[in-house]
């Protein structure tokens, strides 16, 4: 078995209990709000717009063993780079300020987990990261196109206020590939248990995004 597989595989049940998670049910029947979508979106910005800072601090604490790892994360930040704003993009699609949802502060469970990331990277072994990297992009393959398509049907949203949602299920398609092929070549015991942990955890924080997302609105309401 390839650590790869080991992954998903001690990762499993992690991954189900994220995708039972009621308002993503919701999403891909097309069950949901405009503003469950909105709210959406803007969670997804305060996370992706770390993105890239995030490869690049994880980039800056790999040991020199892994240097060939570290040549990897130069081509994920090339290809991250400038998302956070084709989130700003479809939000003001929806009709949302695009001003005030770039300074809107993120929810809870979005700035817990984007410090988990930070921690894990600063504070551990910075391999970790790359268990967020399997949330974040596992997740977009799996529901990304499927969840755009029947929102943008049942909220009859223009088709421009799917750009995040679009291009990361087809981007991730890639990413999984090189991703796996990352994974593959990890060969240290610890490396590979740091990944794991990481995922476990990941799969917790992100699920925690979702649960708390109408919530996390409606509190954003109350202050505007």
């Amino acid at each position: 078995m390839t650590f790869h597989d080991r992954l998903l595989a001690e990762t499993q049940s992690e991954r189900a209990s994220l995708l039972t998670i009621p308002i993503i049910q919701e999403a891909l029947a097309g069950r949901i709000r405009k503003d469950d979508y909105e709210a959406f979106l803007q969670q997804a910005y305060h996370h992706v717009r770390h993105t890239v800072p995030l490869l690049m601090a994880c980039g800056a604490r790999l040991p020199y063993r892994l240097e060939w790892l570290r040549t990897a994360l130069g081509e994920y930040i090339e290809e991250e780079m400038g998302h956070h704003e084709w989130v700003l993009d479809d939000l003001a699609a929806c009709g949302v300020d695009r001003a005030s949802a770039a300074a809107s502060a993120p929810a809870f469970a979005t700035e817990l987990m984007v410090s988990y990331a930070y921690d894990t990277i600063a504070r551990g072994n910075p391999v970790g990261f790359f268990g967020m990297v399997l949330v974040l992009e596992g997740t977009s393959v799996a529901l990304a196109t499927r969840a755009a398509d029947s929102i943008e049907t049942s909220l009859g949203l223009p088709r421009n206020a799917f750009s995040y949602l679009r291009s990361h299920g087809d981007l991730d398609v890639e990413h999984t590939g090189f991703f796996e092929g990352l994974m593959n070549r990890l060969d240290d015991a610890h490396d590979q248990e740091a990944v794991i942990q990481a995922a476990r955890r990941f799969y917790r924080l992100y699920g925690d995004v979702f649960r708390t997302l109408r919530e996390s609105a409606s509190i954003e309401r109350e202050a505007a």
